[in-house]
């Protein structure tokens, strides 16, 4: 299979060139040239296989350049060994007949990006083998505050590569900033961003696109990649939870073969939820994809009207890894809803760099609207919704979590829809344990490592192990810089030995 870029489709590379370069030369994004089929019969022999056995199957349908013995490797040193509870990266809790969670927080960092980020650090490398690249790899990653630290963990230590992220010093939890600033390796660095997310995600798209800056770099012996979103590696195994999930519905005997299912998603840059998308046009039996967006809903409007304007006020919420205008992932839609158009998507996103908007016509519009569906709700309504949520179902869910099950509840009342739906339970209640307490009403004490003893009161349910071990940890990042600073912050980094 060959992967073309969104801006110039006549770019054709494989998957391991896709991993390795993260974007496109000039700013596109990789694609698949099509999607790989998958059928009633795949779906029900899937359901008889493990976790990693199903993500073997599912990737080596879009990595069609790795031998089977390759992505074996990978995959089982992703997903086996205890990195994840019970080796299961998405084990399913269904809270009644219509309404599952699909809890994805179960990995070292406690949070759904866990699930990409330990495979692709090992996807890296051998695709760095495969393509003949000499160069040492320089990971760059902006983070809203969950991918730096489940980049920093999957990366720590990995030969032949360095790892900087870059986060907003003011726009993530304290829980969040502590894994990152914490964060153990010789080979890794975290820097604070004197502004929102959209600052420091397009101060790495910049560098990604400065030419004299990558020739630079090459002579000194690296060469840039990404763990966003926006790369390839990053976004594929995010198909794989999808029909895991489906399976583990077929084989609870809670839908039959081939019966439609909801996905309802808590989304921000908008790769987890295109994720959930690639499944439904691969054959997994989707109904609507269900978009959720905290106060920053700028996706909402873009869903309801075709109408992408990023210029409005940015809102810091309690769940901060949504906290985002500008949303990559979508220009992997827009290639597709315009019919692969480079030429339509190039202009799109040159009017969103020039002007903040763009606007789908009404055959777009219209295509859009019968996959995605949008809602938002703001920090009051997902503070109600764990709260409610805990006392019918003695069921903790974080923020980000509680504005998923809000949006699906508006969806419901809107349409009268009773399709069974999935819930992407996106991070541990406990990385935000303050902003639960206050939901709950409860008595929250001002140090982070006594918010998580207080919670474990309330609900029962331990705290994770490893955000327990942060109370240990030293401190070991402190910089910070202005958005206009972050290339030479790159240099220095990467020129120290």
């Amino acid at each position: 299979m060959k992967y073309l870029s969104t801006r110039d489709s006549s770019l054709e590379v494989d998957s391991a060139r896709a991993i390795v370069e993260g974007i496109s030369r000039e700013g596109g994004l990789f694609v698949p040239s099509e999607l790989p089929r998958l059928t009633r019969e795949d779906l029900e022999r899937l359901s008889g296989l493990s976790y990693p056995q199903r993500a073997q199957w599912v990737l080596s349908r879009f990595l069609t350049d790795w031998t089977g013995e390759e992505l074996a490797g990978c995959v089982e040193g992703a997903y086996c060994g205890g990195r994840f509870e019970d080796d299961d990266p998405a084990p399913l809790s269904c809270l009644d007949e219509d309404i599952c969670l699909l809890e994805l927080w179960h990995g070292p960092t406690c949070a759904f990006k866990d699930v990409a980020l330990q495979l692709l650090p090992r996807l890296m490398p051998a695709a760095a083998q495969k393509c003949g690249c000499r160069e040492e790899i320089a990971i760059l990653t902006a983070t809203s505050g969950d991918t730096g630290k489940a980049a920093l963990e999957g990366f720590r230590d990995v030969p032949g590569t360095r790892i900087l992220v870059f986060y907003p010093e003011d726009g993530v939890s304290r829980m969040q900033k502590r894994q990152m600033t914490t964060q153990a390796g010789e080979n890794v660095a975290v820097i604070g961003i004197r502004g929102n997310f959209d600052d420091a995600q397009s101060g790495v798209k910049a560098i990604f696109g400065d030419r004299a800056l990558e020739e630079e770099l090459r002579r000194e012996g690296f060469v840039l990649s990404s763990a966003n979103s926006i790369n390839w590696g990053r976004l594929a195994p995010q198909i794989v939870y999808y029909i895991s999930a489906y399976c583990d519905l077929l084989t609870a005997g809670r839908i039959g073969a081939g019966e439609p299912v909801n996905f309802c998603v808590p989304t921000g840059n908008f790769g987890n939820i295109l994720a959930g998308y690639y499944a439904k046009g691969m054959g997994l039996p989707v109904k609507m994809l269900l978009c959720a967006s905290n106060r920053n809903n700028v996706l909402t409007d873009f869903i309801r009207t075709g109408r992408y304007d990023r210029n409005r006020r940015f809102y810091a919420t309690t769940s901060p890894s949504m906290d985002i205008l500008i949303s990559s992932n979508l220009e992997r839609l827009l290639y597709l809803l315009t019919g692969r158009s480079d030429r339509e998507t190039r202009e799109k996103m040159e009017a969103l760099g020039r002007t903040g908007v763009y606007q789908l016509d009404e055959r777009e519009l219209s295509a859009l609207q019968r996959e995605f569906y949008g809602a938002c709700c703001d920090d009051a309504g997902a503070a109600d919704t764990i709260r409610r949520v805990f006392e019918r179902y003695s069921y903790l869910c974080d923020p980000h979590t509680a504005v998923a099950v809000n949006a699906w509840e508006q969806y419901r009342a809107a349409t009268g829809d009773r399709t069974k739906t999935v819930i992407l339970s996106t991070a541990s209640p406990y990385k935000f344990a303050d902003t639960v307490l206050e939901a709950l009403g409860e008595d929250c004490p001002e140090d982070d490592f006594q918010r998580l003893r207080r919670l474990e009161e309330v609900s029962g349910m331990p705290a994770p192990a490893a955000l327990r071990a942060l109370r240990e940890t030293e401190v070991r990042f402190r910089e910070t810089c202005a958005p206009e600073e972050m290339r030479d912050r790159v240099r220095r980094f990467l020129s120290q030995g």
